[in-house]
């Protein structure tokens, strides 16, 4: 029996992509002209019209369209969030309905690059879509399977994230580990190869940490008091005064969250807090974001902010030019490292945890093969070399090496 045409697709967080095997070799689609990976973000204009994905949903929202952006969808599998309805493009949509859209983009951009139906896909899946719930990490499953076959597959499979990675790794004898930290979750896989490249997978394991959550960590401490984050509010119903509540500051430093917070009722209660603060120009900039819809450009600022420190500049920054002009918060590597500490030994003890369920000793660990764009911060990488200080870093495939090993799976995943 000919086996189905299979789409393998990394459904990423931040980033998307897709492919098949060629020749043994895998092979990505371009999803936009000359991008093999795409932003996993959404526009809706405000006057009605098709939903835009990718780069051209960044744009849009760069370029101060109207409309309504969001990214990060993944993170709401397996919540009740993902039902929630929406007005958008003169529509009432669910976010499962969004994730089914931009599937069903995906799987129609890869079939007119290649001439073929692609009724079957390969999909990757974190270890963990919820760190300690077993009822939401299934439900997460459940949801993302509906979204594939609303998006007009007839089945999909799913292979773990970091096991994944593996597939497209380069062969070497000894043990090692996969640490894939993506947009929302930290993944690992502990394995060992022979001198003939015979894998053997030991144990695989994960958390719901990723690059987002080092966004939302660096915008609470650095960008949010700016906007009023701990400041006083005078009460209004007796004397003295109380730090501003924090809901409003954490759910606009979070990506997921932030088209929650222009409705009504967000905006009433950020005037009523400026109206009664003790710092009111702080306040005023929070009116500011939340009435003109600038959630997520500041969510971008803090993002690029955190690249830039990453890549060493000297003069690396938070620019928030959006709030006020010449409003910026320094911002270097050293800073990263000690706002993010938290988060990074959190890695580090998923990542050891690993290794013992493998019973695998950190000092044997012969290689670190280097997974998403967050597993390339100074301070991941350094946690990485305290716990396997023997281990040398491969970073050569990071930002495609689910993707890549998606693809050549595919072919024989329904075989």
């Amino acid at each position: 029996m000919t086996p189905p045409n299979t789409l393998g697709i990394d459904f990423g967080t931040s980033n998307s992509a897709a492919g098949i095997a060629v020749a043994g070799q895998p092979w990505l689609v371009e999803m936009e002209p000359g991008q093999q990976t795409l932003p996993t973000a959404v526009f809706f204009a405000q006057s009605a019209g098709a939903m835009r994905i990718g780069h051209s949903a960044t744009r849009a929202l760069i370029s101060g369209e109207e409309g309504r952006f969001m990214r990060a969808l993944k993170s709401l599998l397996g919540t009740p969030l993902l039902q929630e309805e929406r007005r958008l493009g003169g529509e009432r949509l669910s976010f499962a309905t969004l994730i089914a859209r931009f599937l069903a983009e995906m799987k129609q951009r890869a079939e007119a690059a290649t001439h073929m139906e692609f009724t079957h896909a390969l999909s990757g899946r974190p270890v963990r879509f919820h760190s300690k719930d077993e009822g939401r990490n299934a439900q997460a499953e459940a949801d993302l399977r509906a979204c594939y076959l609303a998006a007009g597959f007839q089945d999909v499979m799913f292979m773990y994230e970091p096991e994944a990675a593996l597939q497209a790794a380069l062969p070497a004898p000894g043990p090692g580990l996969i640490v894939d930290i993506g947009g929302g979750t930290s993944d690992f896989t502990a394995f060992e190869q022979d001198a003939d490249g015979t894998t053997r997978i030991l144990a695989s394991h994960g958390m719901r940490l990723g690059g987002t959550d080092f966004d939302r960590q660096l915008s609470i401490r650095h960008v949010m008091p700016l906007l009023g984050l701990g400041s006083q509010i005078r009460n209004t119903f007796g004397s003295g005064t109380l730090p501003a509540p924090n809901r409003l500051f954490y759910d606009l430093a979070t990506w997921q969250m932030i088209p929650f917070l222009y409705a009504p009722e967000s905006r009433r209660a950020a005037r009523d807090l400026a109206a009664n603060a003790a710092e009111p120009a702080k306040l005023e900039r929070l009116v500011s974001v939340l009435e003109d819809e600038l959630g997520h450009e500041l969510a971008f600022a803090v993002e690029h902010g955190k690249i830039r420190a990453n890549s060493g500049s000297a003069s690396a920054l938070i620019d928030l030019k959006l709030l006020e002009r010449g409003l910026s918060v320094p911002l270097d590597d050293a800073v990263v490292a000690q706002t993010l500490a938290d988060q990074t030994a959190a890695i580090g003890a998923c990542a050891a945890e690993t290794l013992a369920q493998a019973g695998l000793p950190a000092a044997k660990v012969e290689r670190i093969v280097l997974v998403g764009g967050s597993s390339l911060l100074t301070a991941v990488q350094a946690e990485m070399r305290i716990l396997c200080p023997n281990a040398r870093l491969e970073t050569e495939n990071a930002m495609t090496a689910v993707a890549d090993g998606l693809a050549l799976a595919a072919g024989t995943a329904f075989a």
